[in-house]
């Protein structure tokens, strides 16, 4: 049988509606340790928006990894790691609790390359979230397919992370944080809460913790520092995982109106850096 072409997936596309309760943002906000408490009219904060609009697939359409069986909206990449490797946002305003919501998403590229670790697939899925106001956030998602490690291989070392923070927190990514997280998003990929998999099956040291969830977690470190101040855009980009074997901390600095961040791992490297611009 010919294997299909990735790239007959490109302009493929879905739509999903959700309604922003309270319920599901009161539940992120314990998972992350914050005291915040939403009453309808209230503001979703940013990145917030990835525990709804969340996967339906049935059981029986759901893979050995946990993710939805290849095919589908997604392409077909035979490469059995899928990682988050980053995106873009645009907030045009705010979603508010108590309010329904229609994601589109679309598939705009795939791109296959060659890197130190071997073959990659990079696919890139544009989503448009609009509410009663009409659009509210802009997205493009960059998901990277890649193979197995070869045995004895060494991933190359990512870049050490700065060290002129204004601010930063430490993160303990216990198993717990990362099963919440993952239930909240209902996302089944196994590297996130399966600890036999994620090391026996997949080779990594321990569970990985969710590339969103940094992102949402550095853009908490800013709701933080500027209150007050609503987000216009974000970008992130990860450089590197994370796992639940040790503590990392999110730092960032403040120039004015923008913003730059970043997930500093155990040994001082730049697991994931991003910009934000203030409005």
């Amino acid at each position: 049988m010919t294997e299909p072409r990735l790239e007959d997936w490109i302009g493929r596309s879905a739509t999903q509606d959700d309604l922003i309760d309270a319920r599901t943002a009161g539940l992120l906000a314990a998972t992350l340790d914050r005291k915040d408490r939403f009453a309808p009219g209230d503001a979703l904060p940013p990145l917030w928006h990835w525990t709804y609009f969340v996967p339906r697939d049935l059981r029986r359409e759901i893979g050995p990894d946990g993710h939805r069986l290849r095919g589908g909206f997604l392409p077909p990449v035979p490469l059995p790691r899928r990682m988050w490797a980053g995106g873009r946002l645009r907030f045009e305003q705010a979603l508010r609790i108590g309010e329904p919501a229609t994601r589109v998403s679309r598939i705009e590229s795939v791109a296959r390359k060659s890197g130190k670790s071997g073959e990659l697939v990079f696919v890139t899925v544009s989503h448009e979230i609009s509410g009663p106001r009409g659009l509210a956030l802009r997205e493009e998602h960059d998901i990277v397919y890649r193979g197995l490690p070869a045995p004895g291989s060494v991933a190359p070392p990512p870049p050490a992370a700065p060290q002129d923070a204004q601010f930063h927190t430490q993160v303990v990514p216990d198993p717990v944080l990362l099963f919440r997280y993952s239930a909240l998003t209902f996302n089944g990929h196994r590297i996130h809460y399966d600890q036999p998999y994620v090391t026996q099956e997949e080779g990594y040291p321990g569970l990985i913790v969710h590339g969103p969830l940094i992102a949402t977690l550095l853009a908490g470190q800013l709701r933080t520092q500027a209150p007050g101040r609503a987000l216009a855009a974000f970008e992130f980009r990860a450089l590197g995982p994370l796992f639940d074997i040790a503590p990392f901390e999110v730092c960032g600095r403040i120039e004015g109106d923008a913003a730059t961040l970043w997930a500093r791992g155990p040994q001082g490297q730049l697991a994931m850096q991003a910009s934000a611009q203030l409005a």
